[in-house]
């Protein structure tokens, strides 16, 4: 039996306070549709116009079965492509897709990949805190509640350091260079740094997997310099050592250390992580799937990256949907090269918003089994839950150096 696209639309919704874009792939068959994650977070309504004034009609009547099809088609219909934009507006659409093949067969998305390679995937969660006795203490928490992978991060005193409460505040007045907010000096986060593992490790004890995240905001001789000090504190990884720019450097930095490496967040084209898998510079794929388009693109990646000796690690922070969780967890389950799943643990307001989330319990996610991604959307219940006031419209502002230099990301 045929069904066609009737109509593509967007839902937006902040049940967490994060901006959250989820497409809707309706059909021909009334009660029949999907749902996929277009969630960029920084750039929704972008976005939210990419899917609606362009795929939607470009793809109105085409037969929903046709995913790899309508997955080319879409990539190329804008000449360029591959950016940020255009690939979340090709995954809401691309995993909305993937929902209804799975419903339409009675079965998971994770067997429509050829089944499961294991029963739930393991988690890491996120202990942060201004002071390093308050992230082990989060640590402890965490370990007491059943986790056995922890991220680790600490504040630098009085500057904007990622993955703490400090980093980018928001300011309503116009910043620049000659009047700098968000302040981080990298120096200053070297120094710090190891200093927090090594009483991680002594608090902790050896069992406990735990891990960093550079955030792509240091130069690279500081890079090196913090992989060779963190050495003794045997990380289960080191994500995000260097930005996309600077790739060429993996190089340098695979000869320098031997602490297992995580890549790909910040990646959105073919030719960024194709070196790395290849060279086998890195140990974990970190891609986000809507970035790189949806779950047809990133299956192809796992298949890659499981020839290298390469493990996934998905992103999976408070700015992916529930749908997006299912989809990363589709690949945790039938992809024999899984390493570990990032996740955020879902509000109630999410829960509600989003029938059907995956449970997390015993350190792990685990599927529901039901068609589809197994979740559904009240759209009632979203359009409660607007997307916040903010003075950059959901921008980040810049973080910068004393002297008033960005930092990347």
């Amino acid at each position: 039996m045929r069904n066609s696209i009737r109509k593509i639309r967007c839902i937006l919704t902040a049940p967490a306070g994060i901006r959250l874009v989820v497409v809707k792939v309706e059909t021909d068959e009334p009660t029949l549709y999907g749902l996929g994650c277009a969630t960029f977070t920084q750039r929704p309504l972008a976005v939210v116009e990419a899917v609606e004034k362009y795929l939607d009609p470009f793809l109105h009547g085409r037969d929903v079965a046709e995913i790899e099809d309508i997955f080319l088609a879409s990539q190329v219909s804008s000449y360029w492509r591959q950016g940020p934009v255009l690939n979340n507006a090709l995954s809401g659409v691309d995993m909305a897709l993937w929902d209804i093949k799975g419903k339409r067969a009675g079965m998971p998305v994770h067997d429509l990949l050829g089944g499961k390679c294991r029963m739930a995937a393991p988690v890491y969660v996120h202990a942060a805190g201004k002071s390093i006795p308050e992230v082990v203490a989060q640590a402890q928490q965490h370990q007491a509640a059943g986790f056995r992978h922890v991220r680790l991060q600490v504040e630098v005193p009085g500057q904007a350091t990622y993955g703490t409460a400090s980093d980018l505040k928001t300011h309503a007045q116009v910043d620049g260079p000659t009047t700098p907010h968000n302040i981080f000096v990298p120096a200053d986060y070297v120094r710090i740094v190891p200093r927090l593992f090594e009483h991680a490790r002594s608090e902790l004890g050896e069992e406990l997997e735990l891990l960093h995240d550079i955030h792509e905001r240091l130069p690279p001789p500081l890079t090196m310099q913090l992989a060779k000090d963190l050495e003794p504190y045997r990380l289960f990884f080191l994500e995000d050592a260097l930005p996309p720019e600077e790739i060429d450097y993996f190089r340098r930095l695979r000869a320098t250390t031997h602490l297992p490496l995580a890549m790909g967040e910040l990646f959105t084209n073919v030719h960024e992580f194709l070196p790395l898998i290849r060279e086998q510079l890195i140990d974990y794929i970190r891609v986000h799937l809507s970035m790189i388009g949806g779950l047809t693109m990133s299956r192809k990646l796992a298949a890659l990256c499981e020839f290298f000796g390469v493990r996934t690690a998905w992103h999976g922070p408070g700015d992916t949907s529930p749908v997006g969780h299912a989809a990363n967890l589709a690949l945790d389950l039938a992809c024999p090269n899984f390493g570990i799943q990032e996740f955020s643990p879902f509000n109630q307001a999410t829960r509600d918003v989003f029938p059907g989330c995956m449970e997390l319990r015993d350190g792990a996610v685990w599927p529901n089994d039901r068609p589809g991604w197994g979740i559904d959307l009240d759209e009632a219940l979203a359009a409660r839950f607007p997307f916040p006031d903010h003075p950059y419209n959901g921008a980040w502002p810049a973080i910068r150096q004393r002297d008033g230099s960005v930092v990347r990301p």
